[in-house]
């Protein structure tokens, strides 16, 4: 079916009596409560539950494999192909299901806060609850906007929708499709509304940098006097609880695309873990939970109807979903200038990493390209000790082109801004994980708001010997001793095996980079030993 066929197949759908567009926040609150597909808490918020699958599904993920981008595309076990023709044929299914449907729900909005890059979206949902979803997750229209809203990309989403892997040429029953040149994202057999958020994601990920702007997956504020800073991380890195500063306001939690105008958030809301979540810690994500927000998986006292954020028995990746505009502290619109300053944020349970160090250009690159995390023993069976993870551009599962694509712009872009970068490790310091403790957070505190204000710009550094990082001597408010990771460690020779350990494990991983100017790595990555 070529798009004239797919673009009638779907107008076929809107124009049916059983289509609810833009629908208002408390609309579909009532929608929800009505239709029982969620319950009210204490807050006035809805929550809703989502099954076994309470997280993405990876492995369900696919791309179609069409004329225009089958050349540019880095296939692989993240990228997966499916074939035109079995997306065409699981399309129609999808469609004529939502058609005898008592009620479909679309969301007309944007992706993308610059209207320069703009993406016009719909999003179409067999649950309201998944339209309230994308209400508060994507950029709503002002009612000007709406009035003259073309749609770019559509997601369609019917999570009772199975596919039969024999006939439709999927994984499983559940399935996330993209066509880029059908412009549609097809999801079933899932009822987690992140994939929703991380497809459109995927979706800018290839856009963006097409019109030569870097896309990245990384929060980002702004300070008093203008200086916009960004934090990479994987999860449990600190990302969210650091970005989050009363000194400083919030551009965006997630997704961001940098422009030649500068940095803009591509969401128009946050989606928090909540799991542990308490006033004292996180009053803002706390206080952001209110009527409109949707909770997801959070467990509830059936009677007061009051969240309780520290049970996980349904999953530990609880999640909060709330307009941005729901935090006091930020840029509205979620617009600003060019990075002053690039923290990357590592949790190294190995406890070797130094927790500041400042890069060169190359050591960037290569740090950004490994995208390093530590696992923990005990948080998934079989884990024992420290696991070092390395996820591409700290966000390898969200990437529809090359890695070295990205990097190479955010080589360019460092170079054209004089965008200061740093590494923070905000794991372990005196030992690695059971023998050392974590880094006070109070010290990564003061090093990062040292790193954002300038003041180690021309600070004295020592050279770390197996990293090759420049180490601050000093950093207002940390003790000296705690810069260099060498001098927290009371056995010196454990110190060297575990270092080079993991000296070992970078070099390993970043073989994967065939295609990388040998320099990236002889400059950017640890002394051969």
């Amino acid at each position: 079916m070529n798009v004239v066929g797919i673009s009638n197949e779907l107008s076929a759908l809107l124009k049916g009596s059983n289509v609810k567009v833009q629908l208002s926040v408390p609309q579909l609150v009532e929608k929800v409560l009505n239709r029982n597909e969620g319950l009210l808490t204490s807050t006035g918020a809805v929550r809703a539950t989502t099954g076994k699958y309470t997280g993405r599904s990876p492995k369900d993920k696919f791309i179609v494999e069409e004329e225009s981008v089958k050349d540019k595309i880095d296939w692989g076990s993240v990228n997966q192909p499916i074939s035109e023709e079995s997306f065409t044929k699981l399309y129609n299914k999808v469609l004529n299901f939502l058609k005898e449907k008592e009620e479909v729900f679309v969301f007309k909005g944007f992706a993308g806060a610059d209207k320069k890059y703009q993406l016009p979206i719909q999003v179409i949902n067999e649950y309201a609850w998944h339209n309230l979803f994308a209400h508060q997750l994507f950029i709503r229209p002002t009612e000007e906007e709406l009035v003259d809203h073309e749609s770019e990309f559509t997601v369609i989403s019917a999570p009772t929708f199975k596919a039969d892997p024999k006939v439709d040429g999927t994984n499983s029953e559940t399935f996330i499709i993209v066509s880029f040149e059908q412009r549609v994202v097809l999801i079933g057999g899932t009822e987690y509304a992140g994939e929703m958020k991380k497809s459109i994601f995927s979706v800018m990920n290839y856009l963006l940098p097409e019109n030569g702007i870097l896309s990245m997956h990384c929060s980002a504020n702004v300070g008093r006097e203008g200086d916009v800073a960004l934090f990479f991380g994987l999860s449990g890195t600190g990302k969210t609880t650091l970005s989050a500063d009363n000194n400083r306001r919030l551009i965006g939690d997630d997704e961001h695309g940098w422009s030649a105008n500068g940095v803009f958030n591509i969401e128009g809301g946050c989606y928090a873990k909540c799991i542990s979540l308490s006033k004292e810690k996180e009053p803002q994500i706390y206080d952001a939970i209110r009527f409109g927000s949707v909770l997801e998986n959070v467990v509830v006292d059936d009677e007061t109807r009051v969240a309780d954020y520290d049970d996980g028995s349904l999953t530990e990746n609880t999640r909060a979903a709330y307009p941005i505009q729901a935090i006091d502290n930020i840029v509205d619109p979620s617009i600003a200038g060019h990075p002053n300053a690039i923290v990357f944020l590592t949790a190294d349970a190995f406890g070797v990493l130094p927790p500041i160090a400042k890069l060169t250009k190359e050591q960037a690159m290569y740090h950004f390209l490994s995208g390093y995390t530590s696992k923990l023993a005990g948080t998934e069976r079989g884990i024992t000790s420290p696991q070092a993870t390395f996820s591409t551009c700290f966000g390898s599962p969200f990437l529809p082109l090359a890695a070295t694509r990205y990097a190479e712009m955010l080589g360019e872009k460092i170079d054209e801004h004089n965008a200061k970068v740093f590494l923070v490790n905000t794991g372990w310091t005196g030992g690695e994980y059971g023998t050392g403790s974590r880094m006070k957070l109070a010290y990564t505190r003061a090093m990062v708001q040292a790193a954002l204000e300038g003041e180690l710009n021309n600070v004295e550094t020592v050279k770390d010997e197996i990293f090759g990082l420049d180490i601050p001597s000093h950093v207002p408010g940390v003790p000296d001793d705690v810069l260099q990771p060498v001098k927290t460690w009371s056995d010196k020779e454990a110190y060297y095996a575990k270092a080079n350990e993991l000296a070992g494990k970078f070099r390993e991983n970043f073989k994967k980079f065939s295609n990388v100017p040998s320099e990236i790595e002889e400059k950017g990555g640890p002394t051969a030993k």
